[in-house]
C-alpha cells in the first residue's frame, strides 16, 4: 500500500475512533442523576480515567520502542472497550472510579500510540502536518461524537455504551492491520528490562534523558491549558443538564457546533499560524483568548452568550494543542520523540486529572465558580507561554 493512501485510511479510522471514545461523555451527567450520586462524580469519574491515563502515558511511550505502536494500540483498544463496559453496568461511585481507571490505564496507551506511529512512520516533512491533522481529529471527531452518543442516550444509555465499546475494539483490530510494523520487537526485550519498563515513575524519571528549561516551560504550557480547558468542559456538561435542564442530545448539538467551529479554525487558522507566523507569540495570544472567553462564561449574560463565550474557549483550546504539540515534537531529536510524546500525554493527563477535580468540586460550592477558575487556570497559562516567549534558549520553533 502506498504511503499517501495508507495514513489517509490511518487518519479515516482515527475519526471513526475518535466519535466512539466520546459516546458515553454526553450521557454520564445522566447516570450520575440517575443513580443519585454526588454531584462531584462528574469530576472524579474524569479524574479516575486521567489518574491511570497519567501513570500510564510514559510506560506505553518506552514500551513502543520495543513492540509496535499498531500492537499497543490493538491491546488498548479492547482494553478500553472492556472498561467502558464495566462503567456502563456500574451502579456505585466505587464501581464508576474502578471501571474508570481501567478505561484510562488502555486510553493512555492509545493516545501515546497514535502519536508514535505518526513520528516514527511519517517523513519528516509531514511529520507537522500529520501531527496537526491528528490533532484536529482528535478535538473535531470528539466533539461530533458527542452529538452522536446524546442522540443514542435519547434511545438508551446502555446503547451508547455498548456501539462504544464495539467500535473502540474494531477499530483496533483495523488499526493493527493497517499500520506497519514501527518497533523492535520484544525478543529484543529482556524479562528484567520489560519489569523495569513497567514500572510508571521510572518512565518518569526517564524524561531526564531530554528534559530541559525550555521542555520544562511547555510540557507546564500543556498541563495548565489542559487543567482549563477539562475543568470547563467537565463544567459545562454537568451546568447543561444540572442547572438549564438540557437532554443529552442538546449537549451533543452544542458540541458539534464547537466542533465545526474548531473543524474551519484547525483548517485555516492553525495552519497558518503554523506556517506563516512566530508560534511562540501566536500561541500566547490563543491562550489570552480561551481566558477571556472564559471570564465571559462566568458572567451572568443569557444563555445564548453563554453558549457563545463557550464556543471560544473551545475553539481557541483546539487549535492552541496542535500548535503546542507541534512546538514540542518539533523540539525533540530521533531518538526522544518516542519519550518525549509519552510524555506530552503524560502532562496532558495531569492537566486533566487536577480539572476534572477542581471542576467537581468547586461546582458544589457554586455553579459559575468551575467557570471562574477556567479564567484562571488559563491566566496562568498566559503567563507561562509569555516566559517560554522571552525565552533565548526556545528559539527553535519560534
Amino acid at each position: 500500500m502506498k504511503y499517501k493512501t495508507r495514513f489517509a485510511l490511518y487518519f479515516f479510522v482515527m475519526v471513526i475512533f475518535f466519535l466512539a471514545a466520546n459516546f458515553a461523555h454526553p450521557v454520564t451527567p445522566t447516570i450520575i442523576h440517575d443513580l443519585n450520586l454526588h454531584d462531584y462524580m462528574f469530576g472524579v469519574a474524569l479524574a479516575a480515567t486521567m489518574l491511570t491515563n497519567f501513570l500510564a502515558s510514559p510506560f506505553w511511550g518506552k514500551i513502543n520502542i520495543y513492540i509496535s505502536s499498531r500492537t499497543s494500540i490493538l491491546i488498548c483498544g479492547f482494553g478500553y472497550g472492556i472498561g467502558q463496559l464495566c462503567f456502563c453496568y456500574a451502579t456505585t461511585e466505587l464501581q464508576i472510579i474502578l471501571a474508570r481507571m481501567l478505561s484510562g490505564m488502555f486510553l493512555g496507551g492509545l493516545m501515546v500510540s497514535f502519536l508514535t506511529y505518526i513520528v516514527n512512520v511519517s517523513r519528516p516533512e509531514d511529520q507537522g502536518k500529520y501531527l496537526t491533522y491528528s490533532a484536529t481529529i482528535r478535538s473535531v471527531a470528539s466533539a461530533f461524537g458527542y452529538l452522536i452518543g446524546g442522540l443514542l442516550g435519547e434511545i438508551s444509555v446502555q446503547l451508547a455504551f455498548l456501539s462504544q465499546a464495539f467500535l473502540l475494539m474494531a477499530t483496533a483490530v483495523i488499526f493493527f492491520f493497517l499500520c506497519e510494523p514501527d518497533g523492535k520487537g520484544l525478543k529484543e526485550l529482556s524479562t528484567g528490562t520489560l519489569i523495569k519498563e513497567a514500572n510508571p515513575f521510572q518512565a518518569f524519571l526517564d524524561s531526564r534523558q531530554f528534559m530541559s528549561a525550555a521542555f520544562a516551560m511547555l510540557f507546564a504550557i500543556n498541563i495548565l491549558i489542559n487543567f482549563g480547558n477539562t475543568a470547563f468542559d467537565q463544567a459545562f456538561n454537568y451546568y447543561l443538564k444540572d442547572v438549564l435542564g438540557l437532554t443529552s442530545s442538546y449537549n451533543g448539538i452544542i458540541k458539534a457546533g464547537v466542533g465545526f467551529v474548531s473543524f474551519v479554525s484547525n483548517m485555516t487558522l492553525c495552519v497558518w499560524i503554523i506556517n506563516k507566523t512566530k508560534v511562540k507569540r501566536s500561541l500566547t495570544l490563543l491562550i489570552t483568548v480561551c481566558s477571556l472567553a472564559a471570564f465571559g462564561t462566568a458572567l451572568p449574560f443569557s444563555v445564548g452568550i453563554f453558549v457563545l463565550f463557550s464556543v471560544l474557549v473551545y475553539a481557541g483550546y483546539s487549535v492552541s494543542v496542535p500548535v503546542l504539540q507541534n512546538m514540542i515534537a518539533g523540539k525533540a531529536t530521533a531518538e526522544q520523540k518516542n519519550l518525549v510524546m509519552g510524555f506530552f500525554n503524560a502532562t496532558y493527563s495531569l492537566g486533566c486529572i487536577v480539572g476534572s477535580l477542581t471542576a467537581g468540586f468547586v461546582y458544589s460550592v457554586h455553579v459559575k465558580l468551575p467557570f471562574v477558575c477556567t479564567c484562571v487556570i488559563y491566566g496562568l497559562g498566559v503567563l507561562a507561554a509569555f516566559l517560554y516567549m522571552n525565552y533565548k534558549g526556545g528559539r527553535k520553533n519560534s
